[in-house]
């Protein structure tokens, strides 16, 4: 139980003792806002006209480089206006990265500007926006086959083998909140069968590149004039069509699905090609991304979002996503 009360306040404490680093004031009151992979805060300053995110990252997750080229990535969308993402806030001294001791731990802190907006409904209502989603994946994807990272860009990447391999960056899905021998053995299928075709359909430039990994609802703000993209901890490389599955997180059940399918497709192609082979990619990329997910819920069962999504009855939704995946492959 990593998230405890007591360790929010120590957080919080930290994140207290870095305000003047931002030239935020002593009258600043911070609050705790989620917390996932890392906590993060928003403080409202009374001198200040918008309040400030700041995501306090999670040890042993990522690297300062890591974390530093995180944030060049998401200042060159916003130079090229490829995404409507928040803008970072600088610090007083210069650079983008902050941090605070915790007991033994260095917690790195990133601050950004406050967006407004709202986490979509998963209804009828999110086909449209589905489409908007389309669009700026397809704009994601378009400038990083035209970027040059800056010298010593480093993310992880997620393919098979650091989402399933010796040592998978999200744990063991093995591990997975009330899975039998039974499921076991069904998700060994899905495994090999994941293994095969990711093999098959390769990592060309085409088709694998920089991507954000993790564009579900919890990291869409909808507004009336568009959509905005928030939260690029997960950023890696990966496939491309992986960005759609990510999107579908812990609703691929939902019947509307087909619907969001087809509307991220047409925005998608409104923008940027995607040939008839990408797309037939989709189940299993859906597959990949549940299964990874099954396995951070049974290592992060401390966090809210592993709460929300049902702890064990995750894992159940995961077996029947698993059989349907493998009846369609008959």
């Amino acid at each position: 139980m990593l998230y405890q009360d007591a360790f929010i306040d120590r957080l919080t404490s930290g994140l207290n003792s870095l305000l003047p680093v931002w030239n935020l004031s002593e009258d600043t009151k911070i609050e705790l806002l989620t917390v996932s992979e890392n906590a993060t805060f928003i403080a409202r300053d009374p001198a200040r006209a918008a309040p400030v995110i700041l995501r306090v990252h999670r040890p042993d997750y990522h690297t300062v480089a890591e974390i530093e080229s995180e944030l060049a990535w998401i200042t060159a969308l916003r130079q090229s206006g490829a995404v409507e993402t928040p803008a970072l806030v600088p610090l007083v001294s210069g650079g983008h990265l902050a941090s605070f001791r915790d007991g033994d731990e260095t917690r790195h802190v990133a601050a950004f500007e406050f967006m407004e907006g709202s986490e979509p409904d998963a209804d009828a209502g999110l086909v449209p926006g589905f489409r908007l989603l389309g669009a700026i994946s397809a704009r994601l994807h378009g400038h990083v086959e035209a970027w040059t990272p800056p010298a010593g860009f480093t993310r992880k990447t997620w393919d098979f083998d650091s989402a399933f391999g010796a040592a998978p960056l999200w744990g063991d899905w093995r591990a997975a909140l009330g899975l039998d021998a039974d499921g076991k053995a069904l998700l060994e299928q899905v495994c090999a069968r994941l293994e095969a075709r990711l093999a098959a359909y390769g990592k060309g430039p085409d088709r694998f590149g920089l991507v954000h990994a993790d564009l579900r609802l919890a990291n869409l703000l909808a507004r009336e004039d568009g959509l905005g993209v928030i939260d690029f901890d997960d950023c890696g490389f990966s496939w491309f069509i992986y960005d759609f599955a990510a999107a579908i997180s812990f609703h691929e059940l939902n019947p509307i699905v087909p619907e969001l399918q087809a509307a991220w497709l047409e925005g998608y192609r409104a923008v940027r090609p995607l040939g008839g082979e990408h797309a037939a990619m989709i189940p299993d990329f859906v597959m990949f991304r549940r299964l990874l997910l099954t396995a951070w819920i049974a290592s992060h069962a401390e966090t809210e979002t592993a709460a929300d999504a049902g702890l064990g009855a995750y894992t159940d939704g995961t077996l029947e996503i698993a059989r349907r995946y493998l009846e369609a492959a008959e």
